[in-house]
């Protein structure tokens, strides 16, 4: 995030402009729908501009940007076509701590305008930081045929019982729960279709109805996918938008961690290969204890909970205790890392059948049966086989799988670290060992390897810059 996102009260204060050509004008308007005092400074000033600053409190001055020029002032605005004045604008007001936006020149600036979609008191606004303003305009486009009009109405119907919940309910997870319930009545609608009366015996039923309610915690085991937060489901993403309560694993990436409500409690309780920070008795009991408490707890688990994943045995402690849960898949490691690697895991004319497996096995006696993962026309994916590469290799190759059998290893699959080795089961374990691949890594074996080299579609998006 290059800029914080906020939103400055400037009613009835006072803003310094300079400039006074057409890029000033928009930038007056805009800082005159909030509320704002102008104080414009140019060498010359244009008619519009002229007659928009004689209807309010505001003043002007032809002539050159002077430091004096600052007193007083709460931001400060450099809409000139001349970089240099631009330039002394922008350090003489950070000089001073004063926020200033140099027009178009992001470098200069210690804050930016946003794109606006105005619904007040609702007010969205869109930043590209400075990179790409019409891209901004673009999804300000989207979000203006999106967003009902009426929306600053309900709000405002809103704010009306604000103090009065507060005074009601005491608990804050309760209260926010009784506002959550209101947003899911037909209340909004209510008020987009003009029916603000019974828009307001709405919500007052509601709140007299909160006080008898009883809060029951409840569990949302969620597949995070393989790591692309564009891969989460829309009902994965609706529900890590009313956690209380987030436990997530290693493989769940700060990307995805970012979309869960940001005032959600977070627990780390993830699993590396050599160590189990977390037990996973310690994770069940931490679902239950939550959920007892009255929480909405979020399991977040890359892939999908139900491969190598261990959402069964969570499943059954919510169900021995009572507790009511909901079970959304996820797009799954095998799936995800091999389409992004450009490996079809069937193919009509190379595989008929595919074997998920884990690679992760500490003894002999913990291996697969390798005899019958040697058979024609399969494909076989093993999750976590990093650490036993060489030994997978070996024991295929032992119980006759050919040494020249295809078999891609991929790194992060779907991420910006993304990273795939092919090669066949006899030379892969020595490539791997010289590139540095790290772990969460997936295998990949069989004659839909070969088909790579023409279906491979996908570049990592944030390849590091030289």
């Amino acid at each position: 995030m290059e800029f914080l996102p906020v939103f400055l009260d400037v009613k009835e204060k006072q803003c310094l402009l300079v400039g006074g050509g057409e890029v000033a004008l928009r930038k007056a308007r805009l800082l005159l729908r909030a509320g704002a005092s102008l104080k414009v400074v140019a060498e010359s000033i244009g008619d519009e501009l002229t007659q928009l600053l004689e209807s309010g409190p505001h003043s002007s001055r032809k002539g050159q940007f002077d430091e004096a020029d600052l007193n007083g002032v709460v931001l400060v605005v450099a809409a000139t076509d001349n970089d240099e004045v631009n330039r002394q604008v922008s350090e003489q007001a950070k000089s001073l701590n004063i926020p200033v936006n140099v027009v178009d020149q992001p470098a200069l600036c210690t804050m930016i305008f946003p794109a606006v979609v105005d619904r007040s008191p609702v007010v969205v606004g869109i930043s590209s930081s400075g990179s790409s303003p019409v891209l901004a305009r673009k999804i300000k486009e989207q979000l203006e045929v999106q967003l009902p009009g009426a929306m600053g109405q309900l709000a405002d119907l809103l704010s009306q019982y604000r103090q009065t919940a507060k005074e009601q309910i005491k608990s804050f997870d309760t209260r926010v729960r009784f506002w959550e319930t209101v947003l899911d009545s037909d209340c909004p609608e209510l008020v987009y279709s003009g029916q603000l009366e019974r828009a307001r015996n709405r919500i007052e039923e509601l709140l007299e109805n909160s006080s008898s309610e009883t809060h029951r915690g409840e569990v949302y085991l969620v597949g995070a996918g393989p790591g692309d937060p564009d891969l989460l489901t829309l009902k994965a993403l609706r529900l890590m938008q009313k956690t209380d309560v987030v436990l997530y694993d290693r493989l769940v990436s700060e990307s995805i961690l970012n979309k869960v409500r940001p005032d959600a409690e977070r627990f780390y309780v993830g699993k590396e290969r050599s160590t189990h920070q977390v037990p996973q008795d310690r994770i069940n009991e931490l679902l239950v204890e939550q959920a007892l408490q009255g929480k909405r707890v979020l399991r977040l688990k890359g892939g999908d909970p139900f491969i190598f994943a261990r959402g069964g045995e969570e499943m059954a402690s919510l169900i021995e205790q009572d507790i009511p849960f909901q079970v959304v898949p996820g797009i799954t490691a095998a799936l995800g890392c091999a389409s992004y690697a450009g490996i079809p895991l069937t193919h009509r004319d190379h595989a008929h059948s595919v074997q998920f497996l884990t690679g992760h096995f500490k003894s002999q006696e913990e291996e697969p049966e390798w005899q019958t993962l040697t058979g024609k026309g399969q494909t076989l994916v093993f999750y976590m086989g990093l650490m036993n590469l060489s030994t997978i290799c070996e024991r295929l190759i032992e119980h006759g799988l050919s040494s020249n059998k295809p078999a891609a290893l991929i790194q992060k699959g779907t991420t910006a670290e993304h990273r795939v080795i092919t090669a066949n089961l006899q030379s892969l374990p020595r490539l791997v060992e010289r590139s540095g691949v790290r772990a969460p890594t997936l295998l990949i074996i069989g004659d839909v390897v070969k088909l790579r080299d023409k279906l491979n579609w996908f570049e990592p998006y944030n390849v590091e810059k030289k």
